[in-house]
């Protein structure tokens, strides 16, 4: 079986560091080395016979708000075929820890400012497709008998997760439910397989299995 994708599209991934993964460092431009690279690698080697552009404007460290004020420029001015978006981890830290100074990263902003890019795309490019990827964080720290700050980003990330799927719904995109998959890989690995060494960045395996899940996303239905 192989994927939806068609000869000559472009794909853009856009997000925070798990998408930027070094995309502006010289070693490792233009699409870094992380998921991103990964997916354009299966489509190569899976579909030679289709030519994919893959473009990677992620920019470590941002939020839904940060995405918002580059959409113009870093996503609809390519005018791609499909759009990947994954946000949402550094919303979630922030709102977290200081709600009062970080008001527009609370689960309600965030699912009304993600709703207006992702209207305003549809506005502007109506045949352009949608692909979610759903922030994650993996902690085992779940429910636990300590009132952690990992614990407490735990409960939290359900919320924007729960955005996500609204919004996947909402939109008809398909969505790569990323949080879900790697927890359910750490009932047979521990998490530092792919979480060397802190809970939302993934090492070379972390990224690896982001990579197959969304290219899992593209095959056909």
């Amino acid at each position: 079986m192989g994927t939806c994708l068609k000869d000559g599209e472009t794909i853009l991934f856009i997000g925070d560091s798990i998408t930027d993964c070094g995309r502006r460092d010289d070693q490792y431009r233009p699409i870094g080395r992380g998921y991103v690279s990964f997916v354009r690698d299966f489509l190569v080697v899976r579909e030679p016979e289709k030519k994919i552009k893959v473009v990677n404007t992620g920019i470590g460290g941002d939020t839904i708000d940060g995405l918002r004020s580059r959409w113009i420029d870093d996503a609809l001015s390519y005018k791609p075929d499909w759009i990947s978006v994954k946000i949402g981890i550094n919303d979630c830290h922030r709102w977290t820890t200081d709600a009062e100074n970080n008001a527009l990263q609370s689960p309600e902003k965030f699912e009304e400012i993600f709703n207006e890019v992702l209207s305003v795309t549809k506005q502007e490019l109506p045949n352009t497709k949608l692909l979610l990827i759903d922030p994650f964080y993996a902690s085992l720290d779940i429910d636990g008998p300590l009132d952690s700050f990992r614990s407490r980003i735990s409960a939290a990330v359900k919320e924007y997760i729960a955005v996500v799927d609204r919004l996947a719904e909402s939109y008809g995109a398909r969505q790569v439910k990323t949080n879900d998959i790697f927890h359910a890989h750490f009932k047979h690995q521990h998490s530092s397989v792919y979480f060397p060494n802190e809970p939302v960045h993934p090492n070379q395996t972390g990224h690896i299995l982001i990579a197959e899940s969304v290219y899992g996303a593209f095959l056909e239905r």
